[in-house]
Formats: structure tokens, sequence, C-alpha cells
């Protein structure tokens, strides 16, 4: 009946139904294989960027510590090894204290003064000083003395010990002790 009458256009519209058909599943899944590909490109990015983030926390630590090593180095620098002007005089009177401390007084005190060759170009140029004495006491004085010396916040080096007993009750200790200054004018002292 009416179905007869209009089975051409009953046929156009089954042909259109089917070619939607195939064309929303075909389309479905093509997106949704799209939509898989962006969702593993989407945690693909946020995996390299957690990768970033932490290269970047790793390379902010790393520099964090060399500016800390550098503040050290320049701290060092300046007031540990600082030129003879500025410790000499400290020096000298933290000798004489830790020897009063010890209970021991020099009898007298010989300065001596080494310039050190520069090997490597751009190094610090430095200068050595060599403070030289001797202090009488017993073994007890001797030994606090040297350990004094040693725990010492001034940069002092304990170069040469020489030990001797006149008698039985006393020792007779030279110190040779040596530090390390800046050169502010290694070119002056070189003439």
């Amino acid at each position: 009946m009416i179905w007869r009458e209009k089975r051409f256009l009953l046929a156009i519209l089954g042909v259109l139904l089917l070619g939607n058909a195939v064309f929303f599943f075909t389309y479905r899944v093509q997106y949704e294989s799209r939509l898989k590909d962006l969702e593993d490109r989407r945690q693909q990015s946020e995996a390299h960027l957690t990768q970033a983030r932490s290269h970047r926390l790793a390379a902010e630590r790393r520099v964090a510590v060399y500016r800390h090593a550098q503040r050290d180095v320049k701290d060092i620098y300046d007031k540990q090894w600082g030129t003879e002007q500025q410790r000499l005089t400290a020096l000298i009177g933290e000798v004489k204290r830790l020897a009063v401390a010890s209970n021991l007084v020099p009898t007298s005190i010989t300065y001596s003064r080494l310039a050190i060759p520069q090997e490597r170009k751009g190094s610090t140029p430095t200068e050595e000083m060599g403070i030289t004495f001797t202090v009488k006491g017993d073994y007890q004085q001797v030994r606090r003395l040297i350990n004094l010396l040693e725990l010492s916040r001034q940069f002092v080096i304990i170069d040469q010990v020489s030990l001797s007993a006149p008698d039985t009750q006393s020792l007779t200790l030279t110190l040779r002790l040596k530090t390390l200054f800046r050169d502010t004018n290694p070119a002056a002292r070189q003439l």
C-alpha cells in the first residue's frame, strides 16, 4: 500500500539511514581512538612535566648548594684567611693568650716571612708567616698548649715541635707555628 507507492522514497531513506549508521559507528570508533591517543599524549606530557619539575628542583638545589659553598669560601677567604694587616695582630694575641692559658710564658718570639711561589696562573697569591717561640713548663702545661693551639679558631699550623728536658721536673718546648696570609701586592714582593 503506502509502502509500495513510496518505495523509492523509503529506499532513499533506508540508504541515508544506513549511511548515517556507518558514518556514526565509523566516527565513534575514530573518535574513541583519537580520545585515547589524546589521553595517552596527556599522560606522557604530565610525565615529562613531572620529570622536568624534578630536574628543575634538583638544579635549584645544586645552585643553592653552590651559592652556599661560594658564601662559605668567601667567608673563609675574607675572615679566616685574610691579609697580614687583618690577622697578624689577632694571631699574635691568640698565641700569647693560649700560652698564658697553659701557664706558660714565651721568653721570646721570632717571626719569619716567606713568599710562596705561584704554581698556577689565577691562583691566590699567598705569603707564609712563621712564629717561633720557646716556653718552659711541665708535661701537662706543654700538652695543654699544643691542644689549645690545635683547637684555636685562628688559621695556625704547628709546623715543628722541639722538646728537651734539662731536668726531671721541667720541659723546654720550642714551637714553630706558621700561617698563611693572602698577599695583597704580590708584584711588590717579587722586586
